[in-house]
C-alpha cells in the first residue's frame, strides 16, 4: 500500500498526466476545438490536421523559404526560453511524451558510454546548424536573384530541410494522413494493398528513420532529445538565460557515494558538477526526475 501511494504521488506520475493533457490540447481539432494562432518551440507537425498550435521551428524554416524574416518564431523561442527554459520539452512536447511512454517498454535501459555520450551531444547542434545554414543561404540566394538553381538542387529540402525527414512529421502528419486516406476516404481494400507497393522511397526512408528513433527511445530514454533534436539544441543555447532553474542544497546533499539524481536524469545532466546555487544546463528539460530521486530532497526548482 505504501509503495502504491508513493508511486501515485511521484512527480513522474504528475508529469505524465500533464503531458497527456497537453497532447490532447495540442491535437484538439479532433474534438472540435479551433486552432489557436500560437507558435511554440515543440515538435508538433504543421502537416498534422488535428493540431491546434504551431511548431515554431517548422514555421521558421518556411518563413526563410518565403524570404521573410522569422520574427514570430524567434520571439517564441526567446520568450519561452527566458520564462520557462526547456520546461516545454519535459512537460508539453508531444514527441517527448511519445518517448516517455516508450521508456516503459523496458525496465532496464541501455547505458551509453560517457565518451560516446559526450561526442553524440554535438549531433543536435550539427543538425541545427545545417538546417539554419540551408534555410538562410537559400533565402539570401533567392533575394539576390541567384537562388533558383540552389532551390532545384535542394529539392525536398528547400522548403523545410529538417521536416523533410523528421520523425515527428512522419508520426504526426504523414502516417495519420495516409491512414485516413486509406481507410476513411472510401478506398477499396485491394486499392490500399496495391498502393502500399507503389509508395515512394522517400516515404520508406521516413518510416525507417522513425523506426530507428522510436526503437532507440525504447532502449535509451529521451535519446532523441539528448542527441538529435534541433529544437532542443536551440532551446538549450537559450536556456542559459532562463529565469527557471534548479538548485541543489549542499547541506542536505549527500554527494559522496550518492549519484541518484544523475542516474535518474533522462538526459544525463551532470548535476553534481554544476553550480549548486542555480543551474540551467542546456540539456536539462526540467522533468524533475532528479527531484523525485533525491532521498534527502536536496534538489528543487528555483525561479529568479
Amino acid at each position: 500500500m505504501v509503495d502504491l501511494k508513493r508511486a501515485l504521488f511521484r512527480i513522474r506520475t504528475a508529469r505524465l498526466i500533464v503531458q497527456f493533457v497537453f497532447f490532447l490540447l495540442f491535437n484538439a481539432v479532433l474534438f472540435g476545438m479551433e486552432p489557436i494562432p500560437l507558435l511554440l518551440p515543440i515538435l508538433q507537425s504543421l502537416g498534422n490536421p488535428a493540431k491546434t498550435v504551431g511548431d515554431a521551428f517548422a514555421v521558421m524554416q518556411h518563413m526563410f523559404y518565403q524570404m521573410t524574416f522569422p520574427w514570430l518564431p524567434l520571439a517564441s523561442f526567446l520568450v519561452v526560453a527566458v520564462l520557462l527554459g526547456r520546461w516545454l520539452c519535459g512537460w508539453a512536447c508531444p514527441f517527448g511524451f511519445i518517448q516517455d511512454i516508450l521508456s516503459f517498454v523496458k525496465r532496464k535501459h541501455m547505458e551509453i558510454a560517457p565518451r560516446t555520450h559526450k561526442d553524440m551531444l554535438y549531433i543536435k547542434y550539427m543538425i541545427l546548424g545545417t538546417v539554419l545554414f540551408i534555410s538562410i543561404t537559400l533565402s539570401v540566394a533567392v533575394v539576390a536573384g541567384v537562388g533558383e538553381g540552389y532551390k532545384d538542387a535542394l529539392g525536398i529540402f528547400a522548403q523545410a530541410p529538417f521536416n523533410a525527414f523528421s520523425p515527428h512529421d512522419t508520426l504526426f502528419a504523414v502516417l495519420p494522413t495516409m491512414t485516413y486516406n486509406a481507410f476513411f476516404a472510401g478506398a477499396p481494400s485491394l486499392d490500399i494493398l496495391a498502393g502500399i507497393g507503389s509508395l515512394s522511397p522517400l516515404f520508406w526512408t521516413r518510416v525507417f528513420i522513425l523506426g530507428l528513433v522510436l526503437g532507440f527511445a525504447v532502449y535509451t530514454p529521451r535519446s532523441w532529445c539528448r542527441y538529435f533534436c534541433p529544437v532542443g539544441a536551440l532551446m538549450g543555447l537559450l536556456n542559459h538565460f532562463s529565469f527557471l532553474g534548479l538548485k541543489r542544497d549542499v547541506v542536505h546533499c549527500t554527494r559522496e557515494g550518492c549519484r541518484s539524481c544523475v542516474e535518474a536524469c533522462p538526459t544525463k545532466v551532470p548535476i553534481l558538477d554544476l553550480p549548486w546555487e542555480k543551474f540551467t544546463h542546456p540539456d536539462c528539460i526540467y522533468c524533475l526526475e532528479c527531484v523525485d530521486a533525491c532521498k534527502t530532497k536536496a534538489i528543487r526548482p528555483k525561479l529568479s
